[in-house]
Order: C-alpha cells, then sequence, then structure tokens
C-alpha cells in the first residue's frame, strides 16, 4: 500500500507535509488530504536543524493510515544508521541532504538497494555542484525554499533561478528526476515554482492550517496544474 506507482500520471503532484499536522489528530489530519499524491514527513534530529519531530516509528503508524506514498525527508546529521530503518517503516521515498555526509554517492546507492526512491535535498545556500555528480543514481531533487527547521516561513524568492538551474540539469542528464521543492509553498507560489521546473510541491502550514486542508491541497493543485499549462 501506498507505493510510489500510485501517485499517478499529473505533470505536478502536491505533497502535504505534517510538520504542521495537530500531532494529537495525526491520523485524522492525515485523512483530510487523501486526494494529495504523496505525504512527505520531516524528520529532524535538534542538530542539523533547529527542532526535533518524528522517527521510524511514526512513518510505520502513518504507512497503517495511508494509502499515500511516504516522502520522507530526513533533515538529520549522520543519515547512513537510519536509511534501514524509514525503509522498513515504509518509506516510498528517503531523501537525504547533500550537506549531511560524506559519502552521498554510496548512500544513494544504499537507499535504492533497500527499495525506496532516492532523494537529495539542497539547503538554500548549498551550490549545485553537490549534485552534479550523483544525477545518475538521484531519483528526486529537493530544492529547500526557506531554511529547513520550522514551518511557517516565508518563501525565498531567489530560489527561483536555483529551481531553473535544477531542471537544466536533469535535462541534460536525460533520467525522469522528480524536482520537489519545501518551504513557502501555497497558491501564490505554485505556479512560479512550476513554471520553474518544479514537479513536486511541498505545502504544510498552507495546508493544514486553512480550514479546509483536502480545499486547499486542490487550490494548489490547480495553481500548478494551471502553470504547467502554459509550459506545454
Amino acid at each position: 500500500m501506498g507505493g510510489i506507482g500510485s501517485m499517478g500520471n499529473s505533470p505536478v503532484k502536491i505533497a502535504p507535509s505534517i510538520l504542521s499536522c495537530d500531532f494529537a489528530r495525526l491520523a485524522e489530519d492525515v485523512g483530510k488530504v487523501s486526494s494529495a499524491d504523496l505525504l512527505h514527513v520531516d524528520v529532524m534530529d535538534g542538530h542539523f536543524v533547529p527542532n526535533i519531530t518524528v522517527g521510524p516509528q511514526v512513518v510505520a503508524s502513518l504507512r497503517k493510515v495511508t494509502h499515500l506514498p511516504l516522502d520522507v525527508h530526513l533533515m538529520i546529521e549522520y543519515p547512513e544508521q537510519y536509511i534501514e530503518a524509514f525503509a522498513e517503516a515504509g518509506s516510498a521515498i528517503i531523501t537525504v541532504h547533500a550537506e549531511a555526509t560524506r559519502h552521498l554517492h554510496r548512500l544513494l546507492q544504499r537507499i535504492k538497494k533497500c527499495g525506496p526512491l532516492a532523494g537529495v535535498a539542497l539547503n538554500p545556500s548549498t551550490p549545485l555542484s553537490a549534485i552534479e555528480h550523483v544525477l545518475d543514481l538521484a531519483d528526486l531533487i529537493l530544492v529547500m525554499t526557506v531554511n529547513p527547521g520550522f514551518g511557517g516561513q516565508a518563501f525565498i524568492e531567489t530560489m527561483l533561478p536555483k529551481i531553473r538551474k535544477v531542471r537544466g540539469l536533469v535535462e541534460e542528464c536525460g533520467r525522469p528526476v522528480l524536482i520537489e521543492v519545501d518551504g513557502g509553498i501555497g497558491p501564490a507560489t505554485a505556479g512560479r515554482v512550476v513554471e520553474a521546473g518544479a514537479t513536486v510541491l511541498v505545502a504544510g502550514s498552507s495546508v493544514f492550517n486553512s480550514d479546509d486542508p483536502g480545499a486547499q491541497v486542490e487550490r494548489i493543485r490547480r495553481a500548478a496544474l494551471d502553470a504547467a499549462a502554459g509550459l506545454g
């Protein structure tokens, strides 16, 4: 249940982030966004970023209550120590930060060997040179459009050129690499990041702080698809 193949063929995927959920009602909140394509799970350790969130046990519990593929974003030091645990918990995608490991190529190989798709995340100040030599392995590139650690931050406008450059690298490599953006995404920013090249949009506070999370997912989707149609 919740394999990556269940995402469908839409040119843009919407991935609500549980970081903005009410954790006392996590299953209930997740159920409100069942029309989304993925569920984004931010894992923070209080060291790599200044916040602490969830571990493999929560991922395993989520796997039992949603059909959505689990897009697990490891914002942690020493991610090598936890790949198998998050894979066994039911992650469809495991994304690690290029800044968090000395052996990125080896780590992506290890993720893929465990079964999930392998993603690489870049903080706003991290140059694209960090990913140029792993595009033969990466299934997803995550461009952070805020500084990671907390939800509800404003979108960093200067990340739009960076997304365009990632799109150029992906087109050059000739592989179907997903381009994900995370930070400050809502109906007002969705179209701009899609025009820049994004294909997966992570939205947390915009979705779960709204009166109707499910309807907000569809508003973001509509803005994203309108932009994608304009590209065609």
